[in-house]
């Protein structure tokens, strides 16, 4: 199986670090003309793509990030990826304590925002007969948290619905719409927090509990992801794939 991407037009929402940042690479080199779009501008520095700072939950920000794309490339969108999320440094807080606020706000960046970018992009893909559409969801959405924190769990949950009715609503258009839901990366720093937060015996069970026995890595979920992209995939819509390296 040989995938390629040559003289496509691919867009990477989330794009400056970890998961985003191995997607982005894996895309370019397999021939895709790639658009970067993060709100750590500073962090795009380096990747082989078209980079963009651009707030992914201002809706004129994201339509102004795929008309420029489309003038750039010359074509409509032909993947869109949705990596941006996190738990935007929050910490684990018994339900009666959660702050609104904090709430709406990992809600926002890990769901509102694939909506967005979903939304935006689907009139090019309507109008070309085709197109691609990847969430990178969690392993949280399918089951608990590891975070344990309410709003991630909800909102990764809520991606991987949102796939589901999507790949539904637009599979007559020659659109898919699918999840990836990765385990546990050391990806950002709120993760790296995470991770160092647990003792020696649990990190050493955390990975004698994988299947694999080992960590996985961002070029995992970038297979997955180029799959999902390609035309291999075309009857596959509205799916979530683990890629957790277990069962």
């Amino acid at each position: 199986m040989n995938i390629g991407f040559a003289g496509q037009s691919v867009l990477i929402a989330g794009a400056a670090r970890g998961i985003g940042r191995g997607i982005v690479e894996a895309f370019a080199a397999r021939g895709a003309k790639v658009f970067a779009g993060d709100r750590l501008g500073q962090e795009l520095e380096g990747l082989p793509a078209h980079r963009t700072e651009l707030d992914l939950l201002d809706k004129a920000q994201v339509r102004a990030w795929i008309a420029a794309s489309e003038a750039a490339s010359g074509r409509s969108p032909d993947v869109l990826v949705y990596v941006a999320g996190g738990v935007l440094g929050q910490s684990a807080t018994p339900l009666e304590d959660v702050d609104e606020a904090a709430w709406r706000a990992v809600l926002d960046v890990n769901l509102t925002g694939a909506f967005l970018s979903a939304q935006a992009v689907t009139p090019g893909m309507k109008q070309a007969g085709k197109g691609r559409i990847v969430f990178i969801a969690s392993g949280a959405g399918l089951r608990t948290s590891l975070t344990g924190i309410q709003a991630y769990a909800s909102a990764k949950a809520g991606e991987i619905g949102l796939a589901r009715q999507l790949g539904q609503e637009l599979g007559p258009f020659g659109i898919t719409v699918n999840a990836v839901a990765p385990g546990f990366q050391r990806t950002s720093p709120d993760y790296e927090r995470q991770w160092q937060s647990y003792s020696p015996e649990r990190q050493e069970g955390m990975i004698a509990n994988t299947a694999r026995r080992r960590a996985g890595t961002p070029q995992d979920i970038a297979h997955a992801v180029m799959f999902l992209a390609s035309d291999y995939a075309d009857f596959i819509t509205g799916q979530v794939i683990s890629v957790t390296g277990s069962p």
